[in-house]
């Protein structure tokens, strides 16, 4: 009778993956079928509203860019009617097509209302910082003790920090940073960044850390965030003190494909790993997203307060339409993907310099595995790990603010340098 059950159960269980790895091939093949149409579709609602087309990469190559911080994963995603449209608009030559539009504004498929296009009106093109000084009034003539850079991930924003930990450094002699990432929240949008390492990191620096004149500081980040801590923290190896990461997408010397299958496998469960797959997979179903999304934002705003009878938007849901499809496909492209072949080198100048490197995980984390802190630790037995149980990719943070914040304190004050 167990022998029966047992067979039974493993039936099942075969019964189940086959099912999924049916509805996984099919929702997959309808996905990219959708995409080849959409390139095409695209191309022609580019042209009729805003009179050129915009470069899309179904007919580039990786030799059409000179930069190496440009991932090929922008370029080599396997779709199997991509030589379909590429037949579609053998005409037309999209990536070579000169552009003649203004770089400064919005784009017909992105919100132009005035919250998400008053950074157009910005001539510096600095990043928004939120900047919070807890030195007590009385000292209030003597400089911070200590300067920290928080850096927000994926599709986020600095309301992770504002909303979460900052609340908790009170009358402790810091000087907190909380930035908008490049494309991202309140920050500037433009078109024509490829949104790279070399961008996001130039950003930080334009925006924090040369106007504040910062002689050293702390840097602290989550997931995406993380590899542009790493490369600010190795292009400053020598003023920063200590480099924090929350839940890095570290996948030592792998190549960009693989990141790009580790992090957004295609497959339909959890709902997560499936958005993540369609937003990371398919550009023009991805735009589709954000147009429904983003560009409306304001009537989802306007039905949710209507059902939660609130006047205020949970901060996470703004975070999620605060950016524009060009922000959000190139940062996951260019920095999860395209910076993975940089961080063992960044890792590497922040242990010779002696940078304390302090590394934090819930093992309950579904987008980024937890073999990531395994593999670093692994590499760089000097990297401090701290698997937190219970804890998943966002409620690392945001569950256990007061303790975070003690955490972090804990760490900056064990800084010798």
């Amino acid at each position: 009778m167990s022998h029966l059950a047992i067979s039974t159960k493993k039936w099942a269980r075969k019964s189940g993956t086959a099912i999924h790895a049916a509805l996984s091939f099919t929702i997959f093949f309808f996905l990219d079928l959708t995409d080849a149409i959409l390139c095409f579709v695209y191309e022609l609602l580019d042209e009729v509203l805003e009179g050129n087309s915009q470069s899309c990469y179904c007919n580039a190559s990786p030799r059409t860019t000179v930069e190496n911080e440009v991932s090929e994963t922008l370029f080599n995603r396997r779709n199997v009617f991509r030589e379909f449209a590429r037949k579609l608009k053998l005409s037309r030559r999209m990536v070579n097509s000169k552009k003649t539009h203004d770089e400064m504004t919005n784009r017909w498929s992105d919100c132009g209302c005035q919250t998400c296009s008053s950074w157009t009106k910005k001539e510096d093109g600095n990043l928004h910082v939120v900047v919070k000084d807890s030195t007590p009034q009385e000292d209030s003539v003597r400089e911070p003790l200590e300067d920290v850079i928080f850096i927000h991930g994926f599709m986020g924003s600095s309301y992770l920090w504002t909303e979460t930990v900052f609340e908790h450094f009170k009358e402790d002699r810091y000087r907190l940073f909380a930035v908008d990432l490049l494309g991202f929240g309140e920050s500037p949008k433009p078109r024509d960044s490829l949104y790279t390492l070399k961008d996001h990191v130039e950003a930080i620096e334009r925006s924090v850390v040369k106007p504040y004149q910062l002689g050293s500081f702390h840097l602290v980040a989550h997931s995406m965030g993380c590899l542009v801590a790493l490369a600010l923290a190795a292009k400053h190896s020598t003023i920063v003190k200590s480099v924090t990461l929350v839940a890095p997408p570290y996948f030592s010397s792998s190549l960009e494909g693989s990141v790009l299958t580790r992090i957004a496998g295609k497959r339909l469960w959890p709902p997560l790993a499936f958005g993540t797959a369609v937003m990371s997979w398919y550009e023009h179903v991805g735009r589709c997203v954000c147009f429904i999304v983003c560009k409306h934002h304001k009537i989802w705003e306007w039905l949710i307060k209507l059902c939660t009878g609130k006047r205020e938007i949970p901060w996470k849901i703004l975070d999620i339409t605060r950016h524009t499809h060009h922000s959000a496909w190139h940062s996951m492209h260019n920095v999860i993907c395209g910076a993975s072949k940089f961080a063992d080198g960044h890792l590497e100048t922040l242990v010779n310099s002696g940078v304390k490197i302090h590394l934090m995980q819930g093992d309950r984390d579904e987008m980024v595995p937890l073999h990531c802190s395994g593999d670093m630790k692994k590499n760089y037995p000097a990297v401090e790990v701290e698997i937190v149980v219970g804890a998943d990719h966002e409620s690392v943070i945001g569950g256990r603010r007061e303790e975070f914040a003690e955490r972090l304190k804990s760490i900056w004050n064990s800084c010798s340098k």
